[in-house]
């Protein structure tokens, strides 16, 4: 193999380390595959229920109309409306860039109250590894749980964590691929994207 050619190699790998976690990451992982029929809704964490949504569809049909089974009950459903400005946070337990960002996702669920909603999506992973990493790091704001990463592969994503800005109305109004550094980071986009001043 040429000099240039490793090069590149080891600049594909460093952009990827950077940018987050693959998908292909977490084929390497245990916490992988979920046992088929897993409820979810049953299982003993702080994560609160999806709340309901309005019979109203979504304006943007880029996402994936899919309903998805959130943690402590309830269903996420993307095909309708959310009714409020919403942060909707992709994340795995399995992705390192998703573990230290995940906290400040909650910082900004407690700092948002009924202004803004945040919700998240855990996708390629385990309901016990998803579960436990959620309690362990302290997160209550509500998470629906898409074992396949259909949400993903509806975005064409492959990289965690990535957090959809989403108007009430169900548009997409902004995307950050990677993660968010700082709930200040976060209350900026918030603002700039979504017109909420937390």
């Amino acid at each position: 193999m040429s000099r240039a050619l490793r090069s590149l190699g080891a600049l594909g790998l460093l952009v990827g380390v950077l940018t987050g976690c693959t998908s292909e990451d977490a084929a390497t992982e245990e916490t992988v595959a979920s046992p088929a029929g897993s409820d979810v809704g049953t299982v003993e964490t702080d994560l609160e229920p999806c709340p309901e949504q309005a019979d109203v569809p979504a304006a943007d049909s880029d996402l994936p109309a899919t309903v998805f089974d959130c943690f402590g009950g309830g269903t996420l459903d993307l095909s309708r409306a959310p009714g409020v400005p919403t942060v909707l946070n992709l994340w795995a337990s399995w992705c390192g860039p998703c573990r230290e960002e995940l906290p400040l996702v909650q910082q900004l669920a407690d700092a948002a109250g009924d202004q803004v909603r945040v919700l998240g999506v855990v996708s390629v992973d385990r309901v016990p590894a998803a579960a436990a990493f959620a309690d362990d790091a302290g997160v209550t704001f509500p998470s629906a749980f898409d074992a396949d990463g259909e949400v993903m592969a509806g975005m064409g994503v492959n990289n965690l964590p990535y957090t959809l800005f989403l108007a009430a109305d169900g548009s997409v109004a902004h995307v950050q691929v990677g993660p968010v550094h700082s709930l200040e980071e976060f209350e900026g986009l918030v603002a700039e994207h979504l017109g909420v001043q937390l």
